[in-house]
């Protein structure tokens, strides 16, 4: 009887993988939906695209940056555009990141719907003036075993205008793991004033397409094409205190913004946590100390509070020791006029968040980025 059943559902679940593949050959190669008309915001700008492929990568070949974390893939729910007219039903890829009222409001996630008729959309204003630019990459460094910082100069001469903490995505050509190019997402490292060079610092993802291609393939001297800058992810200006959390590559919006401060003569205070696993995954730490000689009396006060979850008998270390989480407990006590600023990954940034509530930092003055 078991084994019946266990056939049942292997020719059920066979059968409808093998529908589904067919609805993706007949929709890639029998469905000719000829060219469509996309409107863009009242008829700000218009274009004539051919049908069928999703609506992310049709803007972006149109100059139009959508920003995406993922590439396109679905799994990061930032490329959100309005759909006036035209997008026909919500799809099942998309359900996770939309709220009900996102819905109502038909916003749709442009990299999980095709382009098959004509649709009127809006998207945000300030993505006309995201740019892509090409690059030349001018150094290559191990900041640990699985962390490399990328610094690229920007080739084109007019420059970047960002904001501390902000993003870019970088562009990966064709090579083993892609057949075509595809974009990822890295929050700027390097301070805004320097608009001709952008640093990144990329960490290893086992089969990443990006990562691998950073770590294995680019070479210094190579072109690399980026476009933004991207979020609303940047130092808000008022007289609070500041606490910064970050892991592992999150210490890249995080440096950016210590050093836009020191460029522009905040006296803020500001605490900095870094969390690492142990001493092999800590780096800048050098660099931090060093700004925090050069901050103190600029600043009301800069300490910089490294911490290893997990230190190895020969790390032989000496400071905070635990999850971030229960050292920023230790040492916030009141937070109800601080505001936080957060990078690492979604579970660290969502325990972060609690822990700052309960030390009295108000959800709203808590930003991150969780990428």
């Amino acid at each position: 009887m078991l084994t019946t059943l266990l056939i049942s559902v292997g020719i059920i679940s066979a059968v409808a993988v093998f529908l589904s593949l067919l609805m993706v050959i007949a929709d890639a190669t029998i469905g000719n939906y000829g060219n469509v008309l996309i409107n863009v915001n009242n008829g700000t700008k218009e274009l004539t695209v051919p049908g069928g492929q999703p609506l992310l990568k049709v803007l972006t070949e149109e100059g139009i940056f959508i920003p995406s974390a993922c590439g396109g893939r679905g799994s990061c729910g930032l490329c959100k555009v309005k759909v006036v007219e035209g997008g026909g039903q919500i799809l099942p890829t998309e359900l996770p990141w939309l709220s009900e009222e996102e819905k109502k409001e038909n916003i749709r996630l442009s990299c999980q719907f095709k382009v098959k008729n004509d649709l009127s959309i809006q998207i945000p204003e300030e993505l006309f003036l995201v740019k892509q630019y090409t690059t030349v990459v001018t150094r290559i460094r191990d900041l640990t075993h699985d962390i490399k910082e990328i610094r690229l100069k920007l080739l084109d001469s007019q420059g970047i205008e960002t904001k501390a903490g902000q993003f870019v995505q970088f562009q990966v050509p064709v090579y083993e793991l892609t057949d075509e190019p595809v974009y990822r997402a890295y929050s700027i490292a390097s301070v805004p004033s320097d608009s001709s060079h952008i640093e990144l610092e990329i960490r290893l993802v086992p089969h990443g397409i990006c990562t691998t291609y950073v770590h294995t393939y680019l070479k210094e001297g190579d072109e690399v094409l980026v476009n933004g800058p991207y979020g609303d992810f940047y130092l808000h200006e008022s007289d609070r205190e500041i606490i910064c959390i970050a892991g592992g590559s999150g210490m890249a919006p995080i440096k950016s913004i210590l050093l836009d401060m020191q460029d522009k003569g905040s006296r803020r205070k500001v605490t900095y946590f870094f969390g690492a696993r142990s001493a092999k995954d800590l780096f800048l730490i050098d660099e931090m100390k060093e700004l925090e000689g050069k901050l103190e009396g600029k600043l009301e006060a800069f300490t910089f509070v490294p911490a290893l979850s997990e230190p190895e008998e020969d790390d032989n270390w000496e400071g905070d020791v635990g999850l971030i989480t229960d050292v920023v407990a230790r040492h916030v006590k009141d937070g109800s006029n601080a505001e936080a600023y957060l990078c690492g990954s979604p579970g660290m940034i969502d325990a972060c968040i609690k822990v700052l509530s309960a030390c009295g930092v108000p959800e709203e003055r808590i930003y991150f980025d969780k990428f």
